[in-house]
C-alpha cells in the first residue's frame, strides 16, 4: 500500500525531521527497484519542496530521519554527522541478557550490495567502528524458544559514534545479542517466535533521538521520535514503558 503520508517531527527554516516508518525505502535504490514508495520523495511532495539527504536509516529500522530543505543546510549537517559532533540514540530489544554497560569497538567491513557484491576487494581491511550500549532492562520468559527452557530479553539503549552501515545491527550480533526481528543478523528461532506471538514482522530498532548544534542558530536541537503501536505494545507487556522517555512513546 502506498505510504500516504509522513510524520514531521521537526522543522524550520533549514531542516525538517520525520518519523520514518520500519520498512520504508530512504531514497531510490536500484537494489529495492521493485519498491514504489520512499522518504525523500514523499517527504518532497508532503512539502512541496526540494529535500536534501543528510544521512540514511536502514530500511527495517524506523526513528528520527533528518533532511536539508537547502543544498548548503544539508552540506552543514553532514560535516556534522561525520565529524561525530551528532549524538545518536536508538532503542533495541535483543536476544540475551546485556551486561549494564558495554563500549563495543570492533571494526567493520563495508557491507557490499548486490550491485557492487562482484567488484569488490576481497582484501579489503576493516574500519573503525564504535557503539555504546546501556541495558535498560531485562526478562526472563518461561518459553523454550531455542535450546533453553526460557527465554530472555534486553532492551538495550546504543549510541553509535561512527557510521558504519548495519553498525549496531552487525555490533549487537558481534556480542552475541542480536536485534530481534534482524532476519539478516539476527536469530531466526527468536524471530519467529516474535511474528508468532506479536505478529512482529518488524526489526525492533528504532532511532529514537538525535542531538545536534544547529549551524546556523548556534542552539542544541534535540529531535525525538515515538515509538510505533506495535514496539510500544510489546515493551508495555514486559512493563518497560515506564523507563522509556515520553517523548519516544507513541502518541495516542
Amino acid at each position: 500500500m502506498p505510504q500516504e503520508k509522513l510524520d514531521i517531527i521537526y522543522q524550520d527554516d533549514h531542516y525538517v525531521a520525520i518519523n520514518k516508518p520500519a520498512g520504508l525505502l530512504v531514497h531510490p535504490s536500484i537494489i529495492d527497484k521493485h519498491e514504489p514508495d520512499n522518504a525523500l520523495h514523499i517527504l518532497q511532495d508532503q512539502i512541496q519542496q526540494p529535500a536534501y539527504m543528510i544521512h540514511r536509516l536502514d530500511k527495517p529500522t524506523s526513528g528520527v530521519l533528518i533532511f536539508g530543505l537547502n543544498s548548503d543546510a544539508a552540506r552543514k549537517c553532514v560535516a556534522a554527522f561525520t565529524a561525530g559532533d551528532v549524538r545518536k540514540t536508538y532503542l533495541a530489544v535483543v536476544r540475551g541478557y546485556v551486561d549494564n554497560h558495554q563500549i563495543i569497538d570492533h571494526p567493520l567491513k563495508s557491507v557490499p550490495d548486490k550491485i557492487m557484491r562482484g567488484r569488490e576487494k576481497q582484501n579489503k581491511a576493516p574500519k573503525p567502528a564504535l557503539t555504546h550500549i546501556r541495558q535498560l532492562a531485562q526478562v526472563e520468559l518461561p518459553i523454550a524458544v531455542g535450546r533453553y527452557p526460557t527465554s530472555r530479553y534486553s532492551l538495550v539503549e546504543a549510541h553509535p559514534k561512527t557510521g558504519k552501515m548495519h553498525q549496531i545491527r552487525r555490533h549487537l550480533k558481534h556480542i552475541r545479542h542480536p536485534v530481534i526481528g534482524d532476519t539478516k543478523y539476527g536469530d531466526p528461532l527468536h524471530n519467529r517466535y516474535f511474528r508468532e506471538k506479536w505478529n512482529a514482522y518488524r526489526l525492533l530498532l528504532a532511532s529514537t533521538e538525535i542531538e545536534f548544534i544547529h549551524p546556523f542558530t548556534s542552539s542544541k536541537v534535540r529531535i525525538s521520535a515515538s515509538l510505533d503501536p506495535l514496539f510500544a505494545s510489546i515493551l508495555s507487556a514486559w512493563d518497560w514503558l515506564r523507563i522509556i522517555p515520553d517523548s519516544w512513546l507513541t502518541k495516542t
